[in-house]
């Protein structure tokens, strides 16, 4: 049976102290909106609403959820609320800045800066088969600042992939939808069916959740730098762990990019967690070097803000 369709909050609709304004994005588990606080400002709201537990018909403001799905709906809707309290406290450029959250509607909403600009997943669609080398260094190098930081405060991502990847108009990287990271809060309770993209999720998150850490993020941030080269995701992890079929990027890709980046990103793309990166950081290092042992010029780093912006103006 294909999971019911609800409808958004209307346009003009009072939350709160913000006005919606259109809606922006609609998928398996949540509602994005464009709204105004009382000063005129743009934020963009995030509605927990899981299309396969609750339902919202047209003209209804309250959703309507079955009695078999309460203990379900409600689980989600505390790691949500947990989520948005942990995302509060994360300041970070590279990371979507969470600006409150709280009940209403028998649901919870999140409030966040609205970011202007393009998603990596539109950027790389537009320049298929043309995403060049020294914009891949200087997005990821910048966006794995941010995934540093969420990982020092104990957190995981777990749905990195291009287009939860935002490119603000000055080219900076920002780090966005972290909603598969509540289910990482409360793993002794696993009610609510674990959320992952097919060919970015690593394969110990389709299988030994268990096994969770950060070289499953760094599982994800490999398969997006792949996208990035290839256009495509890579074939999904569960079905590599019976048939690997992914070939090294090198043969098919070594012309264009270095063999440095290619084999940076075949490391990120193992199916062993151990045999990957086992932190941001080193792999960070990696994409600042060309080559084994030759790191960037000291300008490189330190200008990537400019670097950046160039490339977006000539998108």
């Amino acid at each position: 049976m294909p999971p019911q369709a609800n409808s958004p909050l209307p346009a003009g609709f009072q939350l709160d102290q913000y006005r919606i304004e259109r809606q922006l994005s609609l998928g398996g588990f949540s509602i994005v909106y464009l709204a105004y606080d009382a000063e005129g400002t743009p934020v963009a709201i995030k509605e927990y609403l899981p299309n396969s537990l609750a339902l919202r018909k047209e003209g209804m403001i309250t959703p309507e959820i079955p009695a078999e799905n309460e203990p379900a709906f409600r689980y989600g809707l505390k790691c949500f609320f947990e989520e948005g309290r942990s995302l509060a406290k994360l300041m970070h450029p590279n990371v979507v800045q969470v600006l409150n959250f709280f009940r209403a509607n028998g649901t919870v909403y999140m409030v966040m800066v609205f970011e202007r600009g393009r998603t990596l997943n539109e950027f790389i669609h537009k320049h298929r088969g043309n995403v060049r080398e020294p914009f891949i260094r200087a997005v990821f190098t910048r966006m794995l600042n941010g995934l540093r930081e969420v990982h020092a405060r104990k957190l995981l991502h777990l749905d990195i992939k291009p287009s939860n990847i935002y490119l603000r108009i000055d080219g900076t990287p920002v780090l966005l939808d972290f909603g598969a990271a509540r289910q990482t809060l409360f793993q002794d309770q696993p009610i609510l069916k674990p959320m992952y993209t097919p060919g970015f999720a690593s394969p110990e998150q389709l299988t030994h959740r268990e096994g969770l850490g950060p070289w499953s993020d760094i599982y994800s941030v490999g398969a997006t730098l792949f996208a990035c080269i290839a256009g495509t995701a890579p074939p999904r992890s569960d079905e590599r762990t019976k048939n690997d079929t992914l070939a090294p990027l090198l043969k098919k890709h070594g012309a264009a990019y270095s063999k440095q980046l290619v084999e940076t990103i075949d490391w990120c793309l193992r199916l062993d967690p151990l045999e990957r990166p086992q932190s941001v950081y080193s792999l960070q290092k990696a994409l600042m070097r060309k080559e084994p042992g030759e790191p960037m010029p000291a300008t490189w780093y330190t200008d990537l803000g400019a670097r950046l912006k160039s490339f977006i103006g000539r998108a």
